[in-house]
């Protein structure tokens, strides 16, 4: 059994102790605001992380902290078993930056064995958050086994396009990051892509025209 509040003083403990006040400044500078951030680096965070059991309850209560460094714990801490969809949204929901969404996509959403419809349904959602988590646990999935389904490949890029035209930068930066897994090292997949936006080069909107470019250019680096 856990000894809860031993546990979040001694994890606390450790990141004053691990606390960079540079690191944190910089990230303030970069726009990422955080009510507490100690600055402590990844490599650190991982380090605390593995000094502690998966436990659901540490990590629910590690989120509800306020704190940058809590957050990343929380991802790293908890069960996949005990961590329901209902518990995702309300995560996304309290989602307070784009590296918490990040972070968690990477250390957590990507191995929920209910990933790939979730992902597909956060991606249709109308929530910044949501897609973002949606886009970056589907580029974590097709990092680890590069298929989908038909029907799951055609809702993507359909959203896709839709989300990087009218969605805020944030949503596009997670767009481009499905899209590249997608067609990295798979010229199946690049050149559906390329097909999809190639009506894009000419259209008024610049968004799309924007997409259309970035395609290219990344296809040409994949295979040039």
């Amino acid at each position: 059994m856990i000894d809860l509040p031993s546990s979040i003083r001694e994890i606390k403990t450790q990141l004053r102790l691990a606390m960079n006040g540079k690191a944190s400044t910089s990230m303030r500078e970069r726009g990422l605001v955080y009510k507490v951030n100690f600055g402590v680096e990844l490599p650190r965070i991982k380090q605390i992380a593995s000094q502690f059991e998966k436990n659901h309850d540490l990590a629910q209560a590690l989120w509800k902290e306020n704190i940058r460094e809590c957050k990343i714990l929380a991802g790293m801490l908890q069960p996949v078993d005990t961590f329901f969809p209902e518990i995702m949204d309300i995560w996304i929901e309290a989602m307070p930056t784009v590296e918490i969404a990040e972070m968690t996509s990477m250390h957590l959403f990507q191995y929920l064995p209910y990933a790939p419809q979730k992902s597909l349904q956060l991606i249709a959602s109308e929530g910044e958050y949501q897609q973002i988590c949606g886009f970056l646990t589907i580029a974590w999935l097709l990092t680890k086994k590069n298929d989908m389904t038909e029907r799951a490949e055609n809702e993507l890029l359909d959203q896709a396009v839709v989300s990087f035209i009218g969605g805020s930068y944030a949503v596009r930066k997670a767009v481009m990051t499905a899209f590249r897994k997608y067609m990295s090292d798979n010229e199946k997949h690049a050149f559906v892509i390329c097909r999809l936006v190639e009506p894009m080069k000419s259209a008024s909107d610049p968004q799309a025209r924007a997409l259309a470019e970035w395609v290219t250019q990344e296809v040409t680096n994949f295979f040039s």
